[in-house]
């Protein structure tokens, strides 16, 4: 028994020592190799500073979690010192860091995105992209003036391009005074009346506030709001939902009714005659969590409820029935960032998406079975990057503003001709402008939006987006710039920006509640 056990013995040493002499040639190979190459150290240094096998490679300085086995104290495990299980121990180690390292420099053949291997520096695509036609943001500085501007001789373009830069910051407040909701600004809005400026605003935790532009600073005191910090304008904040308020809409067929959608899954109606908030919708079971991206009232028909969500989903509810039960459809796998009804042609949906579509439906035509039932779709054009909304105009354009740091508008005028059915080519929905924009708001700015205004009196059809450098541009339908709208106290970038119907006001929110107001 006692000669075995030493033949066997004798047998692992053996292999032991033939693979620290195949170690020791490899090793004595490569540096041979990188001298002749003029990459290694003289002989005479390679040949004093040759390691032992155990530190051939910078062990301890690799870190391949779910490859290098962790290293535990032999003592712990019960290992004797020099024993056989101390050596296999000690080469299975070796073994295991050799393979981690060759794993570490194996060269990887699939594609990246600059913003996946970017290591240290600036993030990709906020500033760090140089071949970008926009520059990151940089606070104050004007893209645009209307005096050097001579790309038109349109004299209606050109006299509203006057007009619009004309507009004047609200000259009895200044914005840093106007703060019009506790939390960030998601969705904006003025009232329709002609008489006085309205102003509308949610925020990020369900707060609605309302904010009457016709006072003057000397009519406000300190103690009309004791809750008042500074001697600002008298807001009221109201607060119908328990999260974000992420867009609202004053129904076509009556002022005083103002419908919001939440992330708290719900839709509420605030009778502001009066004074009332009631939920006209909601999922029918309280505990689901189905958060709402967007809402409208169909001209048509005041009692149909029209909604997006965050999952991809597109729903139809009267809110005639009893009974809380939309007919929904899944037109997207990915978020529903914002939808419009056609303003004359409300049965014609223009949908934007996270997976970089912008998809026209008809619902007059409602196909399929299941989970594949869903409105017809007309066509779609899909962007480099995400599109965060899509609005249309009386006149048939869809303005879209995307990650790919563009503003589109796709012309499509004979929609009122369209059957039910109605495709479109590839070609037929391709955008007929680009307009580029910078639209990387990041985390703490909300998403930029281009938001039409309903009624132009001149029929001029214009848009208006924030700027992330602390402005509102607005454009025309063919992409001139009317005006970049700026000015003293705007200290935060007026990230939602919307019309008024038919006045030539603009109300604009920021990441801090506060307000711009443009008259």
């Amino acid at each position: 028994m006692a000669k075995a056990k030493k033949a066997e013995v004798s047998e692992f040493e053996r292999k032991r020592q033939e693979n620290i002499a195949k170690t020791q040639a490899l090793l004595r190979n490569l540096e041979t190799e990188a001298a002749q190459a003029g990459l290694g150290p003289t002989s005479k240094t390679a040949s004093s500073s040759r390691p032992k096998p155990k530190k051939a490679t910078p062990a301890k300085r690799v870190k391949v979690e779910d490859v290098t086995p962790r290293r535990t104290s032999s003592r712990l495990r019960g290992i004797e010192a020099d024993s056989d299980k101390a050596k296999r121990k000690a080469e299975e180690e070796y073994v295991a860091i050799k393979e981690a390292d060759r794993m570490k420099r194996q060269r990887i053949s699939e594609a990246f995105n600059f913003g996946d291997i970017t290591v240290v520096g600036k993030t990709w695509d906020q500033s760090g992209n140089f071949l970008r036609i926009v520059g990151p943001a940089n606070p104050y500085e004007r893209t645009f003036d209307f005096d050097f501007d001579s790309e038109t001789t349109d004299k209606d373009v050109k006299a509203l391009r006057e007009k619009m830069s004309g507009l004047q910051l609200w000259e009895d407040f200044e914005p840093n005074e106007i703060k019009i909701t506790p939390e960030r600004i998601y969705s904006m809005g003025l009232h329709p009346t002609e008489e006085k400026p309205l102003v509308f605003a949610g925020d990020k935790l369900g707060n609605l506030g309302i904010c009457d532009a016709s006072q003057k600073a000397a009519e406000v005191k300190v103690e009309d709001d004791e809750d008042a910090d500074s001697e600002g304008p008298v807001i009221t904040t109201l607060k119908p939902h328990t999260r974000t308020i992420h867009t609202f809409q004053f129904s076509p067929h009556d002022a005083n009714a103002l419908y919001s959608a939440s992330y708290d899954s719900s839709v509420r109606k605030l009778d502001l005659a009066k004074g009332v908030a009631v939920e006209v919708y909601g999922p029918r079971d309280p505990n689901e969590d189905a958060p709402l991206s967007g809402l409208e009232i169909s001209k048509d028909d005041a009692n149909m409820l029209y909604f997006s969500t965050l999952d991809g989903r597109f729903g139809m509810y009267d809110m005639r029935t009893e009974v809380m039960d939309a007919q929904i459809f899944q037109l997207s796998d990915k978020k529903i960032g914002g939808f419009s009804l056609h303003p004359q042609h409300p049965h014609l949906v223009a949908t934007a998406s996270l997976d970089r579509t912008l998809k026209l439906w008809d619902l007059r035509k409602i196909t399929g079975s299941g989970d594949e039932r869903g409105p017809s779709l007309i066509g779609d054009h899909e962007s480099r990057l995400s599109v965060s909304h899509a609005a249309w105009n009386s006149v048939g354009q869809v303005a879209t503003a995307s990650y790919d740091d563009t503003v589109k508008i796709y012309d499509f005028g004979d929609c009122k001709d369209w059957k039910a059915g109605h495709e479109l080519s590839e070609q037929a929905m391709k955008p007929s402008v680009i307009v580029p924009h910078n639209n990387q708001t990041g985390r703490w700015v909300t998403i930029l939006r281009a938001q039409w205004q309903q009624f132009p009196s001149d029929n001029i059809q214009r848009f208006c987006i924030g700027n992330m450098n602390r402005f509102v541009d607005v454009y025309t339908g063919k992409g001139q710039q009317l005006a970049q709208l700026g000015g003293e106290g705007i200290t935060a970038v007026p990230a939602v920006a919307k019309f008024h119907p038919t006045m030539d006001w603009i109300a604009a929110g920021t990441a801090s509640g506060k307000l711009c107001l443009w008259m």
